[in-house]
């Protein structure tokens, strides 16, 4: 398969040995990774949960009383743990070390979670590696890595979104021990969700009810307007800390156009969008001269609900749990409990650092 999209790159697939879908991104063609075997002695993958809601161990719950579902994963106690970097399942395999990734190289790759949240037909769950480099990190891959990467990320939605029984698609990165990270290595995931999120779902609501013409539009301009949060900008991509940030750290990343979702970004704005975001990544870096513990949230229109794609606008949420040199910001009481967020920084005052910060 191949090229993806009007970028020049190239998209193979194949199975890993316990049957899982593997697809390599690749920024030249002809390179045969497809054929790379996955040499080893994997069991077959037990079969998914049944819809809508699994078993004891794994598969979605009703919690009533919050209106939400939850994801039952008991499976996952089992995933790999920080393993020794020799040791990294995302490295490339090399002569008698086989790896989730059977290739000698690669570009970019995404696979099917080997420890997922959801397994079909409940959901899917998808791991996206970035570079090759175990030591490198998203901050550091070039411009044009990024866009291979977000090539990725656009087929990912467009091929989950099509799958039966998929209501949002989203793409993700965590980064560092601080937030959870399990395995160093730069990578993201993918998630198919077989309903529409918490979180999406209360952004749709309160687009619905908006009086104005459009609730993100409106939002976005208001910050244009003020200025003072604006973190960076290109002619494509806005990049502000919101006025009513929850986390120390927090940068929304809008594209000046509309759209519901990766998918619908122009060309124009998947060149531009890597050099901002870099950009971004890298005052998130040096805020402390330290790396960043992040996640990095694609928010993106539910699949099936054309009214809300009417409506919603896709964007990149970035925060930090980090609020001070050796210092992070804990969900705690208010937070957990009752959901109601404080901040110890002034969304302004982070503005500001961030724009200094070089």
């Amino acid at each position: 398969m191949g090229p993806v999209g009007t970028q020049s790159i190239w998209k193979t697939s194949a199975v890993l040995a316990d049957g899982r879908e593997i697809i390599y991104f690749d920024e030249s063609p002809g390179l045969g990774r497809e054929f790379a075997p996955d040499t080893r002695p994997l069991p077959p993958r037990p079969p998914g949960p049944p819809r809508p809601v699994g078993t004891a161990e794994s598969g979605i719950r009703w919690d009533p009383l919050a209106g939400e579902w939850v994801v039952i994963a008991a499976a996952r106690q089992d995933r790999t743990f920080l393993p020794p970097p020799d040791q990294c399942p995302l490295d490339p395999s090399a002569p008698g070390r086989p790896t989730e990734i059977p290739a000698s190289s690669y570009d970019v790759v995404v696979f099917e979670n080997r420890f997922p949240s959801l397994r079909e037909p409940l959901g899917r769950c998808e791991v996206i590696c970035f570079t090759s480099d175990h030591y490198s990190s998203f901050a550091e891959l070039t411009p044009e890595r990024v866009r291979t990467v977000f090539e990725a990320w656009v087929d990912r939605t467009r091929v989950l979104s099509a799958l039966p029984g998929t209501e949002q698609v989203y793409c993700f990165e965590n980064r560092g021990e601080e937030i959870g990270v399990t395995l160093s290595h730069p990578h993201g995931q993918i998630y198919a969700f077989p309903f529409v999120t918490p979180r999406t779902e209360r952004m749709v609501e309160q687009a619905r009810g908006y009086n104005g013409d459009n609730l993100f539009d409106d939002l976005v301009a208001a910050e244009l307007r003020a200025g003072v949060r604006i973190v960076t900008r290109n002619e494509h991509w806005i990049a502000f800390v919101p006025e009513s940030a929850r986390w120390p750290y927090e940068v929304r990343i809008f594209p000046a156009a509309r759209v519901p979702d990766l998918p619908s970004v122009g060309e124009a704005a998947r060149e531009a969008f890597g050099p901002l975001y870099l950009d971004v990544l890298r005052r998130f870096d040096a805020l402390f001269d330290r790396p960043a513990p992040y996640i990095a949230a694609w928010h993106q229109a539910p699949v099936s609900d054309a009214a809300a794609r009417r409506k919603f606008a896709a964007h990149l949420q970035v925060l930090s749990v980090r609020r001070a040199a050796g210092k992070l910001k804990y969900l705690a009481g208010t937070e957990s409990g009752m959901g109601v967020w404080i901040n110890d920084i002034v969304p302004e005052e982070a503005a500001q650092r961030l724009r200094e910060a070089r």
